[in-house]
């Protein structure tokens, strides 16, 4: 069950109520950060990736995963980090077969780059951290023998876009992903499928959708 703890602003002292979100452990069952409801939640001033994530113990079988950190607006404009109490620690091996993917809705250009990398996971790549090399447009992951582009803009991602996640690949020897909201241009989907990029439409509700072959059999093989 999802918990519930008071949070006061340190900015304009207005006092809200935090209800952390579940995500989806690889055994099925949910999992939810503990919170510490006594201590003072952290302004954030600044993004970094490695302070995007939290590791949680699922309660049911143990596993150990990064899951978003949990996180609060204010109408004041002040964004809050909420305080985490214990993860725990107990590993264990993850069951077959693979449970249905959750996945998060999306309201921000941060929840897509979430709900990708939710995705990645779910595949099985389970070291998704954010790419060395910046692509074009649209923010870039990585994960051992893969790079991925999320396009969280309101354009259809371009040819140049598909060749220059390519050629990074090439580079890297690795296998490429593409997940775009606004989808594809029709010469960026001629050329991903001549490369083996797979594509994936974001819709809202955070289900990335293939769009063309090497899509569907990365989603049928997993990582």
């Amino acid at each position: 069950m999802s918990e519930t703890v008071p949070v006061r602003c340190p900015a304009c002292r207005r006092e809200h109520v935090y209800t952390a979100p579940s995500y989806p452990c690889a055994c099925g069952a949910p999992v939810t950060p503990s919170l510490d409801g006594g201590a003072e939640p952290a302004r954030v001033a600044h993004r970094a990736w490695d302070e995007e994530w939290v590791t949680v113990s699922c309660g049911s079988c143990g596993r150990r995963d990064q899951w978003p950190q949990p996180e609060l607006g204010c109408p004041c404009g002040t964004v809050l980090r909420v305080p985490l109490a214990g993860t725990g620690s107990a590993p264990a091996p993850a069951p077959e077969p693979r449970p249905p993917f959750r996945p998060v809705t999306i309201r921000t250009s941060r929840d897509a780059v979430t709900a990708a990398a939710l995705y990645l996971r779910w595949l099985g790549h389970r070291d998704i951290r954010r790419a060395d090399q910046r692509p074009p447009s649209g923010i870039g992951l990585a994960a051992h023998g893969l790079v991925a582009q999320v396009n969280p803009d309101l354009r259809p991602t371009s040819l140049r876009d598909v060749e220059c996640l390519w050629l990074t690949a090439m580079t890297e020897d690795s296998d490429c992903v593409c997940f775009s909201l606004a989808g594809y241009e029709q010469d960026a989907r001629d050329r991903a499928d001549a490369l083996g990029v797979a594509l994936f439409v974001l819709d809202l509700t955070g289900t990335p959708q293939p769009v063309n072959r090497p899509a569907d059999d990365l989603r049928a093989a997993g990582g």
